[in-house]
């Protein structure tokens, strides 16, 4: 999934989380979520040869990129969170990310969201909310706990529309470190 337009970040991480985000914006909005495993190139490359070159890997990548590999589909009749806690990694993977599409509100419409509304309901009052933004977050964790993440805005869809940072969805990341622990 090596793509060419990917702007070229100092961090590796950084790196395959625009990667991931390009390839899954090229597949359009209203997808489900995907899971991808993170793995050292050198090591793919080493260790399984044949997989790296249908990954369309070469020698000349540099020897601390990281190759996302897609996972197979996330069940969707259960909550994100459960399904997360159910993955554990070999040892080969370095790392995982995880794209997911939500309705998110700006900080300003906090104080509007009426109280005792259960989780259904909550979901339709967002839903229906005038100020309501479609954004697509892709979050990726290291096992050292390097993190990093990728927004996109459906009405700002464009590569160089893409916020990164570490701490952009710190519950998200939490949850994908803890498939790493023992």
């Amino acid at each position: 999934m090596t793509m060419s337009n990917t702007p070229m970040a100092a961090n590796p991480l950084t790196r395959a989380v625009l990667e991931i985000d390009e390839y899954v914006s090229g597949l359009g909005w209203d997808q489900p979520a995907r899971l991808f495993a993170l793995v050292d190139t050198a090591r793919l490359r080493a260790e399984q040869p044949s997989l790296a070159d249908r990954l369309g890997l070469d020698d000349e990548q540099e020897t601390t990129a990281l190759t996302p590999i897609e996972q197979d589909e996330i069940p969707t009749g259960k909550p994100l969170d459960e399904f997360l806690g159910t993955i554990a990694w070999p040892d080969a993977v370095a790392g995982c990310a995880l794209t997911v599409e939500r309705l998110m509100l700006p900080p300003s419409a906090e104080a509007q969201v009426p109280e005792d509304l259960d989780e259904a309901a909550l979901t339709k009052w967002v839903a229906a909310h005038p100020e309501r933004q479609e954004v697509r977050m892709t979050v990726a964790v290291l096992r050292d706990g390097a993190r990093e993440s990728a927004l996109r805005l459906r009405e700002k869809d464009s590569p160089t529309e893409v916020l990164t940072g570490s701490s952009l969805v710190p519950g998200l990341a939490e949850a994908l470190a803890a498939t790493f622990e023992e």
